[in-house]
């Protein structure tokens, strides 16, 4: 097994991420000190080099890794919902929605933390959340050659434009000073304003 591939798989370098995540939902990604992700994970501070090369590394590690963990519980979901594509991209809503109830630091990680890193919102090519998007746009196309869905609308733009709407009530959700014990109204209001809007009708009814 390669060096890179023994760090990825090491308990210690899991409790980093797991330090670190908890770290930053504290105090912000900015305003922590790599002592303090130190001092969450129960390692030393040079222990945290051993395994990333900075806080932005750590930060891109944590969301590749957490982002791995929500594609396969997605995709593991998505496969057991009966019905057709109408049926699996509400399904996504809420799943995406249930993040803020199930792991509401990862919620606030995703929403909030990697914004304050100006590496990864310049710098950082991001190809799992291109894998995430890649799950919303596979489900239109099949809607669409299923006849489901429109055919008249650009499927990597709507499922972009989908995300954003689901990202900014996820964020809402998760700094709602009250956090929310429910997201099933959340999930039908965005099906019903979006959602069917992609559906299909025949032009005479």
């Amino acid at each position: 097994m390669a060096e890179a591939d023994r760090q990825r798989d090491s308990p210690k370098r899991e409790r980093i991420l797991q330090g670190a995540l908890r770290a930053f939902a504290k105090k912000g990604f900015y305003n922590t000190r790599v002592s303090e992700i130190a001092s969450e994970a129960g390692v030393a501070d040079g222990t945290i080099y051993l395994y990333f090369k900075n806080k932005d590394d750590l930060l891109i590690s944590l969301f590749e890794d957490r982002m791995e963990w929500v594609i396969e519980r997605l995709t593991t979901e998505l496969q057991a919902v009966e019905g057709g594509v109408l049926e699996k991209l509400r399904a996504f809503v809420g799943l995406h929605f249930q993040l803020a109830i199930e792991n509401p630091d990862l919620a606030e990680f995703i929403t909030v933390e990697l914004r304050q890193s100006a590496k990864f919102v310049k710098e950082y090519e991001n190809p799992k959340f291109a894998d995430y998007l890649k799950i919303l746009q596979f489900l239109i196309e099949e809607g669409q050659r299923g006849g489901e869905l429109r055919t008249d609308l650009d499927s990597r733009l709507v499922s972009r434009a989908l995300f954003g709407a689901l990202d900014e009530v996820l964020l809402q959700l998760t700094l709602a000073r009250t956090p929310p014990k429910d997201v099933t109204e959340e999930t039908g209001q965005i099906s019903r304003m979006i959602i069917d809007g992609l559906v299909h009708r025949d032009e005479h009814t």
